[in-house]
C-alpha cells in the first residue's frame, strides 16, 4: 500500500525541460509515512519518516527562462526562495551563535513542513546529488557546502510515546518498586 501511494504521488510530480536538463523537477516533493507501533510494555510509539527530493536551484541565465517564458521563470523563483530559505534555517540551526534565536520556519512552506526533522525530535540524513559536469562547479559547490552546514545540525532524539501511555508505564513501574520495599 505504502508503494502504491508513493507510486501515486510521483505520477503528480511537474517535470519540465530548459537548456540545463531535459527532465528538471519543477518543484520539491515530500512523502511522509506515519507509523505507530502498540506493545504492552511500552504502549503506543509514534515515529515519522520523511523523504525529500529538492528540486535544485536554477539561474535563469543558464536555464533559458526569460520574462517571456512566463511559468518556467516563475516556477524557478519559487524553488530558489525556498532553497534560500532552507540555506538561512539550516546555517541558523548549525551554527552555535544562534542559539535561541528565532529560527525562520514560516518563511517557506518548504521550510515549515520540514521543522520536525531540521530541528526537532529526528534523525535525518542527507544525500547531496551533484553533477560531474566540469559547467556545474558553482552548483556542485553550492550543494556540498549546504550539505556541510546541515551536518553541523545536532537534534536530541527520543521516543515519541503517548503521553498517558508513559504515564501509567511510570506508575507501574512505581507500583512495582512499592511493593518490593514491603
Amino acid at each position: 500500500d505504502v508503494l502504491n501511494c508513493f507510486k501515486e504521488g510521483v505520477k503528480h510530480k511537474v517535470m519540465a525541460s530548459h537548456k540545463m536538463n531535459m527532465a528538471s523537477s519543477r518543484s520539491h516533493s515530500m512523502f511522509q509515512l506515519h507509523v505507530a507501533c502498540t506493545s504492552p510494555d511500552e504502549g503506543v510509539v509514534l515515529s515519522r519518516l520523511t523523504l525529500v527530493d529538492l528540486a535544485g536551484s536554477e539561474r535563469a541565465a543558464l536555464t533559458g527562462a526569460s520574462p517571456d517564458s512566463g511559468q518556467l521563470l516563475k516556477e524557478s523563483v519559487f524553488i530558489n526562495k525556498s532553497l534560500f530559505t532552507l540555506r538561512k534555517v539550516i546555517t541558523a540551526l548549525a551554527e552555535k551563535r544562534y542559539k535561541g534565536l528565532h529560527i525562520p520556519y514560516r518563511d517557506s512552506k518548504l521550510t515549515s513542513l520540514l521543522q520536525h526533522t531540521l530541528g526537532g525530535n529526528s534523525f535525518t540524513v542527507m544525500i547531496a546529488c551533484v553533477s560531474p559536469s566540469d559547467s556545474c562547479y558553482e552548483e556542485n559547490l553550492s550543494t556540498l557546502e549546504y550539505a556541510a552546514r546541515a551536518k553541523n545540525i545536532t537534534n536530541t532524539v527520543y521516543v515519541n510515546e503517548d503521553p498517558k501511555a508513559r504515564l501509567i508505564r511510570h506508575l507501574q513501574a512505581e507500583n512495582a518498586f512499592l511493593k518490593e520495599q514491603l
